[in-house]
């Protein structure tokens, strides 16, 4: 017992390391905090705190990780793109219009390296092949389109 007196900083490093090889296993992120407060408890013990001081401070180390690191790594973890299937990806895209297009009759686009059949989003306005357009919509299989102002250079 007198080893694990003097030595209780390797115990708590002992501790610290099946915690840290059980996370792995795991992947949950709570073991990894338990390990931190384990650390703790190390350095505790190697600046020479009671037994009782470095259960505190472990136990004060991974509730705090608990609660304040392990949230926020969670949400970081768990946040990506959306992912966007099917038409649903094409819209906002920017098009060409390669065959005239008018409230009256449907024209084609380019889009995606496809020909799609389109109308305009505001059936008042013409577009005339050439012209670059954003899709605002698509209903079935036909994209509903605006055309792009240009920029005068």
């Amino acid at each position: 017992m007198d080893w694990l007196g003097d030595h209780a900083w390797a115990a708590w490093l002992g501790v610290a390391a099946f915690l840290g090889i059980a996370e792995l296993l795991s992947l949950d992120l709570v073991l990894v905090m338990l390990a931190v407060g384990a650390l703790g408890g190390a350095v505790t013990a190697a600046a020479g705190g009671a037994i009782v001081l470095q259960l505190v401070v472990a136990a004060v180390v991974a509730i705090g990780m608990l609660a304040v690191v392990r949230p926020s790594l969670v949400a970081r973890l768990h946040q990506g793109p959306d992912l966007v299937l099917g038409t649903g990806k094409l819209v906002g895209q920017r098009a060409t219009v390669t065959e005239r297009i008018t409230g009256l009759s449907v024209g084609r686009i380019s889009l995606a390296g496809e020909t799609w059949s389109a109308a305009p989003y505001d059936e008042h306005v013409t577009i005339e092949p050439g012209t670059t357009v954003e899709v605002f919509e698509i209903r079935g299989a036909t994209a509903y389109v605006h055309p792009i102002p240009e920029l005068d250079s």
